[in-house]
């Protein structure tokens, strides 16, 4: 299979626009557009009977201790864990691509609802749904993309991947409120073929180049 974006290259900078967050000089984070990329694929193998996309970030802190705290950096050396960024299912055998914002445009406090999506389809919860839970204004469950937003005060760049999986099945053995985790093993014995691509992103100005440092 072959995988390629529209919204931006292979290996650079994830555009500020498909971002959950992007640098603010006064308050050091704002929310961003939030809107999902442009994805496209093809060499789809034989049997193909439905895709499955699964967006993640490795490079997520494994303790928060340090995280968005003022005089401190989250050391590079800290182990890192999986962040679920997009969790989507039975898009149909047909499918060539997933058009830019067709699935999310902009942030929704409390999180967007779910698991019914766009054309059939359904969507698993991202990790905002942990990651805001005892926050009182923006708790809830977060279906679907919601975009990068690392610490601001990460010493290292976060990779997200982009991984779109042909699958020998119409739908995926998930039901209710599912997440990425549940997802990666109800297809494991499914996948006919993948292909992933990856962008970049920090909130961190000391490493933003200046394309995700403005506004876009």
């Amino acid at each position: 299979m072959k995988l390629w974006s529209n919204s931006f290259v292979d290996g650079q900078p994830i555009p500020a626009r498909h971002a959950f967050g992007k640098i603010d000089p006064k308050t050091q984070v704002t929310l961003s557009d939030n809107v999902n990329p442009h994805l496209a694929w093809d060499d789809v193998p034989a049997g193909t009977q439905s895709f499955a996309v699964i967006c993640h970030d490795y490079d997520v802190p494994s303790k928060g201790d340090d995280v968005n705290q003022a005089g401190k950096l989250v050391p590079a050396d800290l182990p890192r864990v999986d962040f679920f960024h997009w969790v989507l299912v039975d898009l149909p055998a047909a499918a060539t691509e997933i058009e830019e914002g067709a699935f999310c445009n902009g942030v929704t406090p409390r999180g967007k609802g779910g698991p019914v999506a766009p054309g059939g389809t359904r969507q698993g919860i991202n990790d905002y749904t942990g990651w805001f839970a005892a926050d009182h204004d923006m708790s809830g469950d977060y279906y679907g993309y919601d975009g990068p937003c690392p610490p601001w005060n990460d010493s290292i760049v976060h990779h997200y991947v982009f991984t779109v999986y042909a699958l020998d099945v119409p739908r995926v053995g998930v039901e209710g409120r599912f997440g990425g985790a549940d997802v990666r093993r109800a297809i494991e014995k499914h996948v006919l073929g993948q292909a992933a691509l990856s962008g970049t992103y920090t909130l961190n100005p000391a490493l933003a180049p200046t394309k995700i440092a403005a506004d876009e």
